[in-house]
C-alpha cells in the first residue's frame, strides 16, 4: 500500500527503527534563492529541502550536516542557525508525531551548486529557483513550508510549521 506516494510499510519500518520520538532534519543550501532536491520516492512531494532522519541519539544540526553531505556532497560548517520547527501529527501512513528542525544551510556558489552529488538512490536533480518559481512545482502545503522558511532567512525570526503536509491538502 502507497500513502502520498511513500510506502506504509516503509514508513512504519523506518518508525519502528527510529522510535515513537523521531525527528527530521533539513537543510537549506542556497545562493539567494532555493535549493531544493528531486524525490525518487516521493511523488506527493517531489521537492524537498536536504535532510532526513535523525540516527538515535543524534543532534539535530549534525543531522542536518550528515543528511546534507550524504545527500548532496556538501558539507555545512555552521554555525547551526534555526530556521523553522515543523511539528507533523501522525497520518499519511506514519504511525508516531514527528518534529522537524530547518537549519540555514549556507550560501553555496555556482561552482559549489554545478559540483553537487546527489545520491540517486534518494534524489535524481536539484534546482536553485527563486521562491515563485517553486509555487507550481510543489503541494501547497510544501510551497507554505518553503516560504515560512525563507520568511525565517530574511526577518532572523524563526518559524514554526503545524504540519508536513504528508495528509490530505
Amino acid at each position: 500500500m502507497r500513502t502520498n506516494g511513500v510506502s506504509s510499510r516503509r514508513r512504519c519500518d523506518q518508525a519502528q527503527r527510529v522510535g515513537q520520538a523521531q525527528a527530521e532534519c533539513c537543510i537549506q543550501c542556497n545562493t539567494s534563492r532555493s535549493l531544493q532536491v528531486h524525490s525518487v520516492y516521493s511523488p506527493a512531494h517531489p521537492w524537498q529541502l536536504v535532510g532526513g532522519t535523525m540516527d538515535p541519539g543524534e543532534p539535530p544540526w549534525r543531522t542536518a550536516v550528515r543528511e546534507c553531505r550524504e545527500e548532496t556532497g556538501i558539507t555545512p560548517t555552521g554555525p547551526p542557525r534555526l530556521l523553522a520547527t515543523v511539528y507533523g501529527p501522525p497520518g499519511g501512513g506514519w504511525p508516531y508525531s514527528t518534529i522537524g528542525c530547518v537549519f540555514d544551510g549556507g550560501r553555496l556558489t555556482a561552482a559549489q551548486i554545478r559540483d553537487v552529488a546527489l545520491a540517486p538512490e534518494e534524489h535524481d536533480e536539484v534546482r536553485v529557483l527563486p521562491l515563485a518559481g517553486w509555487k507550481e512545482l510543489m503541494p501547497s502545503s510544501d510551497f507554505a513550508r518553503l516560504s515560512a522558511v525563507e520568511g525565517a532567512r530574511r526577518t532572523g525570526v524563526a518559524a514554526y510549521f503545524d504540519t508536513w503536509g504528508w495528509g490530505p491538502e
